[in-house]
Order: structure tokens, then C-alpha cells, then sequence
């Protein structure tokens, strides 16, 4: 069996072993990691040969931990990256590199109709029927999207914002609030296989798929860092959060909003952030905790993208696609059916 895993910020992991007789055999670790002394090595694979396959990951780094000489030195890669690796083989994990990515970017829709699309893409993806994809938001009308478990009066103040041409809607992923003012935010949508993420805790998959954006943030000259759970930061602020959404049909969404040139004051008006959310966030002010792309890089929303894209492209490939118009139908058949509804916006008040 054969496993790989690019650790985010780090570097790539591989494995490659056999079950015998219920139990890890022949393990052998390798990758482009660094670790010293060099006898380390040795101690690791004779730590994992011999433990039964059914090992949860967090037992598998403990005994690599617990193997390893005083004093060892693991950089670009820990107990926890060898684990994980290990389940993504049992587990027969793909890689970015096993797929023909492909990419929409179709011009601007309305909000719920981004909504109702993310559902349609990913059991497109997880049907078979479409390859897995990228696809880049664009929207001429300003909106409050809410995650799926978000109560509409805590984190909204509706009369503000129906004053400020505000349409409130809800997704089907987890996750905090969305606030996308025309032009002011950069939001993309992963349709994946569930086998890419393979053998990945959640939080785990979280960094996994958006480490291409720290990649691109960081050619920018953008000191990016992937935040547990689901925050892209820099030092100076938050840049954009993540929310994922697993289908049943072998799927994943994962999408994320990074903020372009956002109007905080604007945003408090529309947006209840409640005290406790705010606390353990290190700062008192909303506005201040978000720092837009507009202002570390100078550079235009499209120049932006433009580079995200490139270096999806560089690292993964990535074909132009269209919406097929089936795909289109059964969204605009989704927002009547649903995303439309008061029974889906309101279904926790």
C-alpha cells in the first residue's frame, strides 16, 4: 500500500507498507522532510511495523513519538503527518495529481443561485458526472450569506440590512457569516472527491485544500497562515475563513471568502458579532480584525484572482469548463424549491 500527504506549510510525507496478518509490515517512510539524526529514520519505521492495522492515528504518532532518540529533530513534518499518511493508504487516498481539474468562472449570479449551485456541483462530482472543480463566485447584488446552523436573528440585524440593499440567505455548509458586498470579497467553491481527503481529520482537510491559497497569498507577499479551524490570516488580520459540506454521494464542498476591500463599518451595521465571538478573537472590533487583500497587495480584485488561479494551475492543473445547462436547471429548480424558501432561511429563527 502506498500513501502520500503534503503536510500544509510543510512538506510532502510518503509511506509505503503491507497488512500482514492484521498488522503493519514492510513500513518504510520517506519524502523531501528533514530529520536528525539520521537513525531516527529507522526508528520510526520499526515503531509502526507490528501495530495492528486497525490503529486510530492518534496511537500511531504516540508510538513514533515515543520511538524517537532524545533530542530528534522533525522539521516539515510530525508524528501526527506519518499517521495520517499512513490511514490515507490503508484507506487507498488520491492525490491532487490523480484528477483533471477543471474550472468555472462564469459571470455574475445571484446569490442563491451560488448557493443552490454548490449543492448541484458536488453531487455532480460525487455522481461521477462531472470533474472535479473550481469555481470562482462573481455577484452584482449585495447579500449576508448564513451557515447551515445560524440563527437569523442572532447574526443579522434585518432592518439595517434591508436598508443597506442587503439579501440575507443561507447555505448548506457549517460556519460563520458571509458578507458580500458587490465587489468587496473573493469567494471560490472545491467539488471534490471524498477520496482526496481520505484518512484526514476534518480539521486536517480544512488546511489540506486551501493550502494552494496560502501558496498564492504568499507570492503576493502576503505572510498567510492557515488558523485552526477554518481561518486564512496574516499578521496584521483575518483575511477569510472556510466552511465544508459532505454529501452522501462521495463528495466534499469546501469554500472559502477572502476579503477584498471590505467596509467594516458597514459590516457591524449588518452583522450581529456578539461580544463572546469577538473575545476570543483578540480584539474588540470586527472591522479591525479583518485586513482586505486591496490593502496588503494594492493590487485589483482581478489581478488577484488571477494569480490564485495560476497557482492552482501550476500546482494541480487546471482546464477551463462551462456550466452545463442541466446543472444550471436543477440550481434554479433548487433556489424555488428551497433556497427561496422562508422554511430554509428560517429554519433555525
Amino acid at each position: 500500500m502506498h500513501g502520500e500527504y503534503k503536510v500544509p506549510g510543510g512538506k510532502l510525507v510518503v509511506v509505503d507498507l503491507d497488512v500482514v496478518d492484521g498488522r503493519f509490515a514492510n513500513f518504510r517512510l520517506a519524502g523531501d522532510f528533514f530529520l536528525e539524526p539520521d537513525d531516527a529514520l529507522e526508528a520510526i519505521n520499526a515503531a509502526v511495523n507490528g501495530l495492528p492495522a486497525e490503529t486510530e492515528s492518534k496511537s500511531i504518532a504516540d508510538a513514533i513519538q515515543h520511538a524517537l532518540p532524545e533530542g530528534a529533530q522533525l522539521l516539515g513534518f510530525s508524528p501526527d503527518a506519518v499517521a495520517t499518511t499512513i490511514r490515507r493508504a490503508l484507506k487507498r487516498a488520491t492525490t491532487w495529481k490523480d484528477y483533471d481539474w477543471q474550472l468555472l468562472h462564469p459571470g455574475p449570479l445571484a446569490p442563491r443561485t451560488h448557493l443552490a449551485l454548490d449543492q448541484v456541483l458536488t453531487e455532480e462530482v460525487g455522481e461521477g458526472r462531472r470533474k472535479p472543480t473550481l469555481r470562482i463566485w462573481e455577484w452584482e447584488q449585495p447579500a449576508v450569506v448564513i451557515g447551515s446552523f445560524q440563527s437569523v436573528k442572532n447574526e443579522v440585524d434585518l432592518e439595517n440590512a434591508a436598508k443597506h440593499g442587503f439579501e440575507v440567505v443561507r447555505r448548506i455548509s457549517g460556519g460563520g457569516a458571509m458578507f458580500m458586498d458587490a465587489g468587496s470579497i473573493i469567494t471560490y467553491s472545491l467539488y471534490v472527491p471524498s477520496d482526496l481527503v481520505q484518512g484526514m481529520t476534518f480539521a486536517d482537510s480544512y488546511a489540506f485544500l486551501d493550502e494552494w491559497v496560502i501558496v498564492a497569498l504568499k507570492s503576493l507577499g502576503i505572510d498567510a497562515t492557515y488558523q485552526p479551524l477554518n481561518d486564512i490570516a496574516s499578521p496584521t488580520g483575518k483575511i477569510g475563513g472556510a466552511a465544508q459540506k459532505r454529501l452522501g454521494s462521495g463528495a466534499v464542498l469546501h469554500h472559502a471568502t477572502l476579503s477584498y476591500d471590505m467596509d467594516g463599518d458597514k459590516m457591524v451595521q449588518v452583522l450581529r458579532i456578539g461580544r463572546e465571538k469577538m473575545s476570543d478573537k483578540g480584539t474588540k472590533s470586527a472591522a479591525k480584525r479583518v485586513d482586505p487583500l486591496r490593502s496588503q497587495t494594492g493590487l485589483s480584485r482581478t489581478e488577484i484572482i488571477e494569480r490564485m488561479l495560476q497557482t492552482f494551475r501550476d500546482l494541480h492543473g487546471l482546464s477551463l469548463s462551462t456550466l452545463e445547462p442541466a446543472e444550471l436547471a436543477r440550481a434554479e429548480q433548487l433556489v424555488t424549491e428551497k433556497f427561496a424558501t422562508d422554511e430554509w432561511l428560517h429554519r433555525v429563527p
